[in-house]
């Protein structure tokens, strides 16, 4: 056998599509794609379409669920969590729920509960209480002599490291029931009237006033921010407190996050211009990431102790 005796396998090989070379070339006109235009293009949706009409998909009824009280839990990894442990931000004598895990930096927010996912190793012993539980990641803290606490489905988190049980529910008829039970029949007109002589009225009392809140309550905020002023006053903390208002209650909205340009103009335009008096948006920025780079060795960084220090920074406390 000779070089010029070499050849392919019959098949292996195809002549390339020659188009574009007219009509007698067998793939003129078209090309090979059937037809002109749009539809001969690569990349266009018009699968569905039919003329401008409601298309079957729209008319066709929808069928489904979704279920209206659905649950989403905040996932931690075994990864992260051996992370966490190698960090030092949690150790193993403390038990941890998902509202100390918040607080340790380990997880953004609980969400509906907290659930354990994953598998691998665990250098130290944790103590976990969390809604659910993969069988690897039970496997990988228990190896470490670690526990984990599957709490109950019907248990749910309310506020900051509270929880509440719903498993034993009271249904609609029984409270009706016990209410019908706890309530005494009622005697006749007749008997009534025959009943002992009427007594006195006693003089109505009058309505208690209520209770005003106490101005000299001590902040949530109070002992956070004295970590960046040993001097911060309580009532100048609670004022900054009364002016966030309600935007501490979210939990997105209660922290400062400094990688984020966006909030950071935001503190500009809204806080340093309106309370401040800082019309130029360049030194605000700059006051603002000074402010930042003071509590860089707090993860959370505390909106009302932000607020606060800016204002310190400014001399402009007894505004508040």
């Amino acid at each position: 056998m000779r070089l010029n005796e070499l050849s392919d396998n019959d098949g292996a090989t195809h002549r390339k599509k020659r188009v574009g070379r007219g009509i007698g070339s067998g793939k003129g006109k078209t090309g090979g794609r059937g037809v002109k235009g749009q539809k001969s293009r690569s990349g266009v949706s018009i699968n569905g379409f039919e003329g401008g009409q409601m298309p079957i998909y729209m008319r066709l009824p929808k069928r489904g669920f979704n279920a209206p009280n659905a649950k989403t839990y905040q996932e931690l990894s075994i990864a992260n969590l051996n992370r966490a442990l190698e960090a030092g931000k949690i150790d193993s004598k403390t038990d941890y729920d998902g509202a100390a895990l918040v607080e340790a930096g380990v997880i953004r927010r609980v969400k509906d509960g907290v659930r354990l996912i994953g598998s691998g190793k665990v250098s130290k012993a944790v103590k976990l209480h969390v809604s659910g539980a993969t069988k690897g990641a039970i496997a990988a803290v228990e190896a470490a002599k670690g526990t984990v606490n599957v709490l109950d489905e019907d248990t749910v988190y309310r506020g900051k490291g509270e929880k509440q049980d719903r498993s034993n529910k009271v249904s609609k008829a029984d409270k009706k029931a016990a209410a019908l039970a706890a309530t005494p029949v009622e005697a006749p007109k007749a008997e009534k009237k025959a009943a002992a002589p009427k007594k006195a009225a006693a003089p109505k009392k009058a309505p208690a006033k209520k209770a005003a809140k106490a101005d000299d309550a001590v902040s949530d905020y109070l002992e956070a921010t004295q970590k960046f002023d040993a001097d911060a006053d309580n009532a100048v903390v609670t004022k900054i407190e009364k002016h966030l208002g309600a935007s501490l209650k979210n939990k997105d909205a209660k922290y400062v996050s400094c990688s984020d340009e966006t909030e950071l103009e935001t503190i500009v335009k809204g806080f340093m211009k309106k309370k401040m008096g800082i019309d130029d948006k360049v030194v605000a920025m700059e006051k603002v990431k000074a402010v930042c780079a003071e509590m860089k060795p707090v993860r959370m960084k505390n909106r009302v102790t932000f607020y606060y220090l800016l204002a310190k920074n400014e001399g402009k406390l007894g505004e508040f």
